[in-house]
């Protein structure tokens, strides 16, 4: 017999083409518009409709990147339209839309002439029902035109000039398309659901399979039917000729999906935050305006910052979202401020997302999220089942790793340990996608990649477009009705995320674990890329340390009051820059431009801050006092403490040696060569060279740096196979400082080079400028090199190494409270894919023995190998720490200009020492001014023991909170000391509740500690 399946199918796909689709609207009419073009920035929507809006033409060109047009349109309803049963009015807006996916491109939103707000305006959500509008026959509203440039250009991540509003032009980018008003046949929508419906699942089905053929003959039996001259008139008798096809019931066994509503929009990527602002706006008021439509509907929502813009920028819409909370149908998730980079943030600023995002969800609404909730983010550091559980979480949630490049996870559900033994239960959708249009291909591939069959029956499926995109669609929730139990479909069911890990929890009770950090074979680009970004988050990380705690202390010693209202401010400004698209350097130049302001605002802002708790700590005398804000003692002042600062002892000689020079404190010995490399590194103490044979550091290597396919995310394997290694250099001084006091900067004592001779080494990288200080201090363990270069390369990357005379098969990067081990060998294809790594501020190998430590003051790339030496069999490990990047898209410019980045290296160090060495590179003392010094408010004894955070409660009570973790990963003992009054001791979690910690017993005015490794725990001194 002859086959004419694909005869079927050809002939569908033209009729739905030319006769459904164009038959959904079957008449229309123009409107009349008339138009106001905004000079520079959105103004809010009371401003515009001030304004005078003159005569606008239909089909016009329009919109400058990222400029505003607001357009009036008004019209007539015909007589008769939207009377006929099956029939209703709409508008249908087209603002000069492409084919591209909706969020990347020009978008609107609806306003009413009171100045409420409609729904959004987006390629594939185009309409505006005319019952919206109030009622009446005429047709008054706006519309408020965004015309963002189409920076992804089809993701051929080409250079752009349109992410920064300095370069993007002025000429217009869009041409108004067709803006009507229409009359919608519901019967022909309904038919055309059911043809995609149908159309989706038969081209997932199995060639054999009887099911295929029974949805291809329905389909042309529907096709017979309908008169191609009256669709309208025809299209209820085509849908009964499928109704026999789409009644018939799922399996028993079929795969359950429950879908919940979902719009990942990125706080900031190729569109600045401003934008991002009115995005949320356009996508929650689609949601809301369709839950009145649809009350089946359940949307999800992450990211506190997100519903604290519209609180702030659009009151009347966040009034609306607060009364669908209650119905439980818009969900706040995750319980985070913004969907944060998981792998850079230090663990306070962790810590603060979910104290500051959970607070805010509890404040105005009175929901505590259970999940965390990171779709998007670049891998997963193996500290967050910690961190997720002492804020109270339950359940972890990620979609990104589907992206890996090589291995594939072996599970979707499973429990996932952290560093300290935490569990979370976690799940990962294995539709591939947080953003589904409930399409029969994503259903059957969610079905068919379940990793865990036989063991869970059900998974998760976020559905909605994104980024602007608006959301949810009728159209989705259409799927979603048609799917909810068809034979040869997974059974779909609307609800909350919630819901669907209470359920898999029962399902799947003995779960497999995954033990370790969930690396992201992918974007290891993002540790390196946009410095300035990077330094700025690390700068602010240490600055708001030192303001908690020194305000904290100024509380409790002098009686000052605590600005606890302008804290939060600064922190809420920083853990939004810890969005994975800004602090991991990938969006354009706009967002980067603002995080530097905003940085220096930040920087400004605690300066003056700690300068006022400083000076109501010390007095107003004339003696130098040191603040030592950090967790370990430094220069004779004990941590968290102010004393008049000790002189370190011998001071450091240095000596020519073969045009270099010998840098030497009694406590490690450096030599320079004549080339500015390091040729050897000695530590008294031990005896050892840390710098293997014939293999200097302080070696600068520029590569090729051209990735496949994300430019500033990503950094491929083969970069390592076009290498320059800079060993010439231009010259090598020595910089010798006259004796008498120690020059000072910003009330800091530069304790990496002011005081001490350095060797000053200028040679080019590419054709950048590079200059390099190599310090030793007197006193110090370590030694400094600070960089300074003016980078002016083009798909470079800079690369400062290492190689080490030492046999270590892992290495130790610090992550949020702790560290995680890396193995450095390449045994499987899961170690080798993790040729790049994150690392906080210190990294660390060893051997049985000995070890070395390098730590940074801003960066967070580095990569380790190691090899054997022919000459003595030896093994050479080599840490090489990344510096620089110069990505093309999406900034062309990203990090042209000066930068400064510093590197210490300490030979003979084992993990505690690796740990001070972190601290000591990145908060050095302050010195202040006045007549006594300050005794600190907790002492802890332990060496692994660390305090993290001393602040006043978020109560506003006065008492005193301090955090602080195991930081060795063994089991340590000691004891925490409050020294001043007080009236009892608790434990709590992330959110200041009580919670008990095992391994804490309260005294009177301290506590005894036993904890396990890498254990974090939050004490309440209460006053």
């Amino acid at each position: 017999m002859h086959d004419d399946r694909r005869l079927t199918e050809v002939r569908l796909d033209r009729f739905l083409r030319d006769r459904i689709m164009p038959a959904v609207y079957p008449r229309s009419v123009p409107l009349a518009l008339s138009s106001w073009d905004v000079s520079g920035e959105p103004v809010p929507v009371g401003e515009a409709l001030r304004q005078e809006f003159t005569h606008q033409e239909q089909g016009a060109a329009w919109g400058p990147p990222w400029s505003t047009k607001w357009l009036r349109l008004q019209g007539d309803v015909p007589d008769s339209w939207g009377t006929a049963p099956g029939t209703a009015v709409e508008i249908l807006v087209d603002l000069g839309f492409s084919a591209d996916l909706p969020g990347f491109q020009c978008e609107g939103i609806a306003w009413r002439p009171d100045g409420t707000i409609i729904k959004a305006i987006s390629p594939r959500n185009q309409y505006v029902p005319a019952k919206l509008l109030g009622g009446g026959s005429s047709v008054d509203f706006y519309v408020e035109a965004a015309a963002n440039p189409d920076l992804a250009q089809g993701w051929t991540f080409a250079a752009t000039p349109y992410g920064d509003k300095a370069t993007s032009g002025s000429e217009p980018k869009y041409r108004l398309g067709r803006i009507v008003i229409a009359e919608l046949s519901e019967t022909v929508w309904e038919l055309l659901q059911d043809t995609w419906t149908l159309r989706g699942l038969m081209h997932e089905l199995p060639m054999d399979l009887p099911r295929r053929h029974e949805i291809l003959r329905a389909l042309e039996r529907m096709l017979d039917i309908l008169d191609p001259e009256d669709v309208p008139g025809t299209a209820g008798a085509g849908r009964a000729a499928l109704a026999g096809v789409l009644a018939r019931p799922a399996y028993a066994s079929a795969h359950q999906l429950l879908a919940t509503g979902h719009a990942h929009i990125d706080a900031a990527w190729l569109w600045p935050v401003r934008e991002t602002i009115r995005k949320c706006a356009r996508t929650f008021a689609n949601v809301v305006a369709l839950m009145e439509e649809h009350p089946e509907l359940v949307f999800s929502c992450s990211s506190a910052q997100q519903f604290a813009w519209i609180k702030e920028s659009y009151p009347e819409l966040f009034g609306r979202i607060r009364e669908k909370v209650k119905t439980g149908q818009f969900v706040p998730v995750g319980g985070m401020w913004v969907e944060a980079d998981s792998n850079m943030p230090g663990g306070e600023a962790m810590a603060r997302q979910f104290l500051e995002g959970k607070a805010f969800f509890l404040a105005e609404f009175g929901v505590e999220c259970q999940e965390a909730w990171l779709p998007d983010t670049f891998g997963y550091s193996a500290a967050m089942p910690q961190i997720v559980k002492a804020a109270g979480g339950r359940w972890f949630l990620t979609q990104k790793i589907s992206w890996n490049q090589v291995n594939k996870m072996p599970h979707h559900t499973f429990n996932w340990e952290g560093i300290d033994g935490t569990r979370l239960f976690t799940h990962f959708p294995p539709a591939d996608t947080y953003s589904s249009e409930l399409s029969g291909r994503e259903l059957a591939h969610a079905e068919r990649n379940y990793r865990d069959h036989g063991r869970g029956t059900i998974s998760l499926l976020p559905f909605g477009y994104g980024d602007g995109g608006g959301g949810p669609t009728r159209e989705m929730l259409a799927a979603a009705r048609r799917t909810a139990d068809l034979e040869g479909s997974p059974k779909v069911q609307i609800g909350t995320a919630a819901s669907f890990f209470a359920r898999a929890q029962a399902d799947y009770e003995s779960l497999p674990v995954w033990v370790g950090e969930l690396y992201l074979e992918l974007h290891r680009g993002t540790y390196t890329s946009q410095a300035r970004t990077k330094l700025g988050n690390r700068r602010s990380e240490h600055l708001l340390r030192e303001a908690e705690l020194w305000c904290a202390t100024a509380a409790v010693r002098a009686g000052r009051s605590y600005p606890a209202a302008e804290l939060k401010r600064l922190w809420r400004l920083v853990l939004l820059h810890q969005f994975h698209d800004i602090l991991a350097g990938s969006a354009i130049a706009w967002v980067h431009q603002d995080a530097e302001r905003n940085y220096a605002a930040v920087a400004e802002g605690l300066e003056a801050i700690i300068a006022g708790a400083a000076a109501a700590l010390v007095g107003a005398g004339g003696r130098d006092f040191l603040l030592n804000a950090a967790p370990h003692e430094r220069q004779g002042v004990p941590a968290l403490a102010a004393a008049e600062p000790v002189r370190p002892g011998q001071p450091v000689s240095v000596t020519g040696s073969a045009g270099g020079y010998i840098l030497d404190n009694g406590i490690i010995r450096a030599v320079v060569d004549a080339d500015g490399l390091l040729a050897s590194l000695t530590d008294y103490a031990s005896g050892r060279e840390a710098i293997a044979p014939g293999a200097p550091g302080n070696l600068l290597e520029l590569h090729r740096d051209t990735p496949n396919e994300w430019d500033a995310w990503d950094i491929d394997a083969f970069y390592r196979r076009n290498v320059v290694a800079l060993t010439g250099a231009r010259s090598v001084t020595l910089e010798r400082r006259p004796g008498g006091e120690c020059p000072r900067r910003e009330s800091r004592v530069e304790s990496r080079g002011d005081c001490a001779p350095a060797v000053v080494v200028e040679r080019l990288a590419g054709s950048s400028a590079v200059t390099q200080r190599i310090v030793l201090e007197p006193g110090a363990p370590s030694l400094t090199i600070s960089t300074a270069v003016d980078w002016q390369e083009n798909e470079k990357l800079l690369k400062l190494g290492f190689p080490l005379d030492v046999r270590a098969d892992r290495s130790a990067s610090e992550t949020q409270f702790g560290h995680v081990f890396r193995p450095t060998h390449l045994n499987t294809s899961w170690e080798a894919a993790k040729f790049e790594i994150c690392a906080h501020r210190w990294i660390h190998v060893a051997e049985p023995g000995y070890g070395v430590a390098v730590s940074n003051a801003s960066s967070y790339g580095h990569d380790v190998t190691r090899s054997i030496r022919e000459a003595d069999g030896g093994t050479t490990t080599t840490v090489r720490v990344s510096l620089l990047r110069a990505a093309r898209f999406p900034d062309p410019g990203a990090d042209r200009g000066h930068h400064e980045l510093t590197v210490t290296i300490r030979p003979g160090a084992g993990i505690a020492d690796a740990v001070e060495e972190g601290y000591r590179t990145n908060l050095a003392p302050r010195v202040v001014k006045g007549d006594h010094g300050v005794e600190p408010l907790f002492t802890v004894s332990g060496t692994g023991l660390v305090i993290e955070a001393v602040k006043l409660a978020e109560d506003g009570s006065g008492d005193v909170i301090v955090r602080l973790y195991e930081s060795l990963g063994e089991r340590s003992a000691g004891q925490l000391r409050a020294n001043f009054d007080v009236t009892g001791i608790h434990t709590v979690d992330l959110l200041e509740r009580p919670v008990a910690a095992p391994g804490v017993t309260a005294g009177r005015d301290s506590a005894e500690l036993v904890l396990r490794p890498f254990q974090l725990v939050t004490v309440r001194f209460v006053r």
